[in-house]
């Protein structure tokens, strides 16, 4: 079965740092699109950052560019995201999210994405 698995979250003071990871299983990782995802309390969920496995292709929310970074390990299955300079307003829970066999054409909306992890939370605090 496709499954997702995020890790990595915690919590930490304004300007820290942290990397989540996204291990994935029971589908192949070599040619899918895999974001990241993140959502506060009373608001919509975002998209924060993409990526396409089979080329490295990346792309970025406005709000993280510069600070945000996604990365894979295609051997591992596994994708991360390393954030640093966080800010409050990064506070959220931040989920993993996949579509099979197809490619990314920037940071998609959440209807784009088949495959869904359980969730990470990260907290920042000033």
């Amino acid at each position: 079965q496709v499954q997702l698995v995020e890790s990595g979250g915690g919590s930490v003071q304004a300007g820290g740092s942290l990397r989540l990871s996204c291990a994935g299983s029971g589908f192949p990782y070599s040619r899918n699109c895999m974001s990241w995802f993140r959502q506060a309390p009373g608001k919509e969920r975002e998209g924060v950052a993409a990526i396409y496995t089979a080329d490295g292709s990346t792309y970025y929310a406005g709000s993280v560019k510069g600070r945000f970074t996604i990365s894979q390990d295609n051997a591992k299955n596994t994708v991360y995201l390393q954030m640093n300079s966080l800010k409050p307003e990064d506070t959220a829970m931040y989920y993993c999210a996949a579509r099979i066999s197809t490619w990314c054409a920037g940071v998609r909306s959440d209807g784009y994405y088949e495959y869904w992890g359980q969730g990470t939370q990260v907290t920042v605090s000033s």
